[in-house]
């Protein structure tokens, strides 16, 4: 029996659809395909993509009914909404992008679940923060205060408001993990690998054989000649039996393949741009 409250909430509809990489966010049985999505009131896009589970930081277009939209968009019900990832390789100018501007200097910040991943950027000579006590808090505030990328398995932190850059691990092992950013964030030509401290993301820097000598065990001086040490904890480096397994996830890192392209890009379809 239909109600004849005035004041009672009328349920909406709204049809949604994702688009490659952002499918990963959604339970295989509701991947690349569309999605009713059912709510009340007039909610803002973006808290309804993140209310089905996709983090805003991944999202770069909303199309609305066709129309290019920001996050701020109120749904009222009745729309046929389309979301997409960065576009790496198509030309996207007629939308509007929703994503931040890279930053201009690639820098991350990892969860307290990605020591490993940590430890293999900082070889590759990227800039990670990373401790093992860290809080979703102070990981923001990191982020925030320092431009840094988030780097997390835990999708729930890459929903937060405050958060402009971040990307949400797939893969749970550390090696895929390493190749899986790389790819993403297209930093194969930026790797500069043993320039930093594996242990606490300093700067090496290279030191006489000599000054050396006081550091490192006597069998270590009498083999190697070349020596680099850390300018913020002072731990000495050289190019030990252990280089050759360093080598290989350099070498992996500097081949890792792109992401995988979107299925449709939206210019593509034709879509119009709202100005």
């Amino acid at each position: 029996m239909p109600t004849t409250d005035p004041h009672a909430r009328v349920p909406r509809e709204a049809l949604f659809r994702f688009y490659a990489e952002l499918n990963d966010f959604l339970p295989e049985p509701r991947r690349q395909r569309d999605l009713s999505y059912h709510f009340y009131g007039t909610p803002s896009v973006k808290d309804t993509i993140e209310a089905i589970g996709v983090p805003h930081t991944e999202v770069d277009v909303i199309l609305v009914d066709g129309e290019s939209v920001d996050f701020s968009h109120r749904l009222a019900g009745g729309e046929r909404i389309a979301v997409y990832p960065v576009f790496e390789r198509y030309d996207v100018s007629p939308v509007t992008r929703l994503r931040p501007a890279p930053l201009r200097v690639t820098r991350f910040v990892a969860d307290v679940h990605l020591g490993t991943l940590a430890r293999n950027l900082r070889l590759l000579g990227f800039d990670t923060v990373w401790e093992r006590d860290l809080p979703d808090e102070a990981i923001i505030d990191i982020a925030v205060r320092d431009r840094r990328i988030i780097l997390t398995r835990d999708m729930g932190i890459l929903k937060n408001g405050r958060v402009t850059h971040g990307y949400w691990l797939r893969a749970t092992d550390p090696s895929k993990q390493l190749e899986e950013v790389i790819a993403a964030l297209d930093l194969a030509g930026s790797i500069d690998a043993y320039t930093r401290c594996m242990e606490c993301n300093g700067l090496l820097q290279p030191v006489s054989r000599m000054d050396a000598a006081r550091s490192v065990p006597l069998q270590v001086f009498l083999v190697y000649r070349e020596f680099k040490r850390c300018k913020c904890c002072g731990r000495t480096y050289w190019r030990g039996s252990h280089l050759r397994r360093l080598d290989r996830v350099v070498e992996r890192a500097r081949t890792s393949g792109p992401r995988r392209p979107p299925d449709e890009s939206p210019t593509r379809r034709g879509y119009r741009a709202r100005g």
